[in-house]
Parts: structure tokens; sequence; C-alpha cells
């Protein structure tokens, strides 16, 4: 499920050629995910790492995240687990 939550997020991502040489990209529906690379593949690279770390810190906090492509990794209503 976040495997292909994260392809679809990365498929809407959208870069550019910075004036530098540099590449920027960013998803939008993902506020604050945002990456830059020396080359196109680095900056998606970067982007990806990014975007999971955004992840996990969203499923952590139990905040929702928007539904991409119509997936969603969960819908912010993860409950603690359980320790025996």
């Amino acid at each position: 499920m976040l495997t292909k939550y994260i392809q679809k997020a990365l498929d809407r991502a959208r870069y550019e050629l910075l004036e530098d040489g540099r590449y920027y990209g960013e998803i939008k529906l993902c506020p604050g995910v945002w990456a830059q690379g020396n080359t196109l593949e680095g900056c998606r690279a970067e982007l990806q790492e990014v975007l999971e770390e955004w992840l996990v810190l969203k499923i952590r906090d139990r905040n929702p995240v928007p539904a991409i492509g119509g997936t969603r990794p969960y819908r912010g209503t993860l409950q603690p687990a359980k320790v025996a």
C-alpha cells in the first residue's frame, strides 16, 4: 500500500531546471515535500526519500494524508500498537 502511494505521488511530481543548472522537484499534494539535485534522477531520488520521511512522520503522528490517485496509505485513524 505504501509503495503504491509513493509511486502515485512521484508520478505527480513536478520538476524544473534552476538557473544554476540544478533541478528542483515538488509534490504539491504533499505540503513541504520538495527536493533539489544536481541531476533530474538525483532530484527524483531525493524527492522520494523526502516523501518517505514525510509519510513516516504523518503515520507516526496519526495525521491525515491526502488521497493521491484514489490511494491513501491510511485514513489518519491508526491506533497505537498494544504492547504485551
